[in-house]
């Protein structure tokens, strides 16, 4: 088909499967090292039940990022399908490599390829890649697609709660200051997302109190606008459920009818916050 482009973007995204196939959005796995056995991130090998497990068994995980040449392969087969360019939004550079392979694959491609750094990390990411999809499906150009994804990442706001920093601190994703001080004073921490890293937002004292205070940063975040909300979590169902709950009542009208996207963590990101974590992402609605 002429004039076709091609969404790809990466596992650490959280694209519910149904909704990357309706929209033809092409996703990379990142890959988890688990003691000496490598898997793909997804359902037939990197879970998030078995990296929860893993950390709870003081097993070394680790994670990488997808080689270049895996990526060039994903745009080569768009070219073959008859794509004429392809559009590759991925989690933060500052986070993982994974902008990185984008950007020496595209290099190498058959087709342009406009790799974006979507400065993120989880849904948001995915929110992004979600705005590109549709901005094409409305006839937009691929530039103006890129600059919806960056938009969208951009007005996006990521909110999360951490039982303890260790598991970051491990992951070189915060300083060993910061995971010392925290486990010093026995604080919960909320973290955000800001340019790309992960920093520390406000220190709490107790779990209840820090899955209060997501509630209320989500719903200052949405403001009077129309938004969409995921709440994400690690081997914490149950904290996470009440969340998006509450998040449903009290951001009813800027919802407009959609749900709010409840769902555990995609196993790359898990190895790094540790069982417990719950998440909060709020993006502009498309």
């Amino acid at each position: 088909m002429p004039g076709r482009t091609v969404i790809v973007t990466d596992s650490t995204a959280m694209l519910p499967s149904e909704v990357a196939s309706a929209h033809g959005i092409v996703v990379v796995p990142l890959q988890v090292v688990i003691g000496s056995e490598v898997f793909d991130e997804g359902s037939d090998g990197a879970t998030p039940e078995r990296v929860a497990a893993a950390l709870r068994e003081f097993l070394p995980v680790s994670t990488s990022r997808p080689a270049p040449v895996a990526l060039q392969e994903v745009y080569d087969a768009a070219a073959a399908d008859g794509a004429d360019a392809v559009i590759s939004i991925h989690l933060s550079g500052d986070m993982s490599g994974t902008f990185e392979s984008a950007q020496l694959a595209a290099k190498q491609a058959s087709i342009p390829v406009h790799a974006i750094d979507s400065r993120q990390v989880g849904v948001a990411t995915g929110y992004a890649a979600l705005a590109a999809a549709r901005a094409l499906e409305q006839g937009s150009s691929p530039e103006a697609a890129v600059e919806a994804a960056v938009a969208r990442a951009g007005a996006s706001s990521s909110y999360f709660y951490v039982d303890t920093l260790e598991y970051l601190r491990r992951g070189g994703r915060i300083g060993a200051a910061s995971a010392l001080f925290g486990g010093a004073l026995a604080v919960k921490p909320l973290l955000t997302i800001t340019d790309g890293r992960v920093g520390t937002l406000e220190k709490v004292r107790t779990s209840s109190r820090a899955l209060a205070r997501l509630e209320d940063l989500a719903v200052a975040a949405a403001s009077d606008r129309a938004v969409d909300v995921c709440v994400s979590h690690l081997a914490s169902p149950d904290r996470a459920g009440v969340l998006a709950e509450h998040l449903a009542e009290r951001l009813a009208g800027q919802l407009g009818g959609r749900d709010v996207w409840c769902g555990e963590l995609g196993a790359v990101l898990g190895a790094h916050v540790g069982p417990g974590m719950v998440a909060v992402c709020v993006a502009p609605a498309l």
